[in-house]
């Protein structure tokens, strides 16, 4: 099982300079980059404090800049708010300006709110129609001259340029949850990304069934990589568990509220709605996302990430920013590089023993 880092840029005090916010995320991606992660995304969301990423290929850029080896990607962009020319140049671009390190995540887009300032007011569980149209379009126009009419996008014969330097396209991941999508993702040779959120393990399990029969209904095609994200927290005491639960269910309240639109957003920052309003969702109660979540010291986050070992998965996403200081961010990835991954890491290849002559 690999490593993957999603680090936003966030604020949640106007006093906080956004310039240090900007150099401390790119410190953790430099951390992530030296441990041995596989790639560090980036999300594209707009209007929000919370997640400043208005151009996720600039911040993409800006990192490839200062890092070396660690691959980097779009979790996602959002098809809704795209041309497909222009998302396929783009994207392209930055896979040529990063020496071809691009992982490209595409999705149908998560909060209302954005929709409604975005696209028109179009009901975000639209997008994924969207995506199914785009998709398609963009590896066209990465390989060459080709004219579009669809639903939704229509434009004659045009093409990416540049063209991205892997071939014939970076790697793509859909964002999934529901079957439609897994089946639709594996059909199209696209990598899946999941997110359970603060729910049981039992959530990842599901997706990683819908993965599987995902495969099932499409022999021949070749397996794509599964991926599952969890917020996550190492510290060394196991009583300091409250303060990132606390952070976790804060920032519960603000994408609960960006998800249904239900409060305010003044000035960019997003004000958290009572979590009370939603007992009956056992996934917001504190010792629930105690387990939950990928919170503990390095032994029991050991213990929880070999579940998902067991369990096939591919790539787990260590989702580091939920409104902690940085401070705890920086500590807990040094932790889980120094400490937790170890536990999974490939065993050497056997040395030939030395021959004396």
């Amino acid at each position: 099982m690999k490593f993957t880092l999603v680090i936003n840029m966030e604020r949640l005090d106007p006093q906080v300079s956004m310039r240090d916010v900007a150099r401390e995320v790119l410190e953790m991606v430099q951390m992530a980059d030296a441990g041995g992660f596989e790639i560090a995304w980036a999300a594209e969301h707009h209007g929000i404090e919370m997640t400043v990423s208005p151009g996720p290929f600039q911040l993409l850029a800006w990192w490839a800049a200062h890092t070396s080896r660690i691959r980097l990607g779009t979790a996602v962009v959002v098809a809704p708010y795209w041309h497909p020319l222009k998302l396929a140049g783009e994207a392209a671009l930055f896979d040529l300006l990063s020496g071809g390190r691009l992982e490209f995540g595409i999705g149908r887009g998560a909060y209302q709110r954005e929709f409604d300032r975005l696209a028109g007011g179009l009901d975000q569980r639209v997008g994924v129609a969207y995506m199914q149209e785009m998709l398609p379009a963009l590896k066209r126009l990465w390989e060459g001259d080709y004219a579009h009419q669809g639903q939704y996008w229509s434009f004659p014969t045009a093409t990416s340029v540049p063209k991205p330097i892997q071939k014939p396209h970076p790697r793509i991941w859909v964002a999934a949850r529901d079957p439609g999508t897994f089946d639709w993702a594996v059909k199209n040779e696209c990598s899946i990304m999941t997110w359970a959120l603060s729910r049981p393990f039992a959530e990842v399990e599901l997706y990683k069934e819908r993965f599987e029969t995902a495969l099932k209904n499409n022999p021949g095609v070749k397996r794509p990589a599964f991926m599952t994200m969890r917020h996550t927290s190492v510290y060394e005491r196991p009583g300091d568990w409250e303060a990132p639960v606390n952070s976790a269910m804060r920032q519960s309240g603000q994408f609960e509220n960006l998800f249904k639109n239900l409060g305010g957003v003044t000035n960019g920052f997003v004000e958290t709605v009572d979590l009370a309003a939603f007992a009956q969702r056992n996934e917001f109660d504190p010792q629930a996302m105690k387990e939950n979540l990928m919170f503990g010291t390095p032994d029991e986050v050991i213990r929880k990430l070999k579940r998902y070992e067991a369990l096939g998965t591919d790539y787990f996403c260590y989702s580091s920013a939920f409104g902690q200081p940085m401070s705890d961010q920086k500590r807990s990835l040094a932790l889980f590089i120094k400490e937790v991954m170890p536990a999974f890491a490939e065993a050497p290849a056997t040395r030939p023993r030395a021959v004396a002559i």
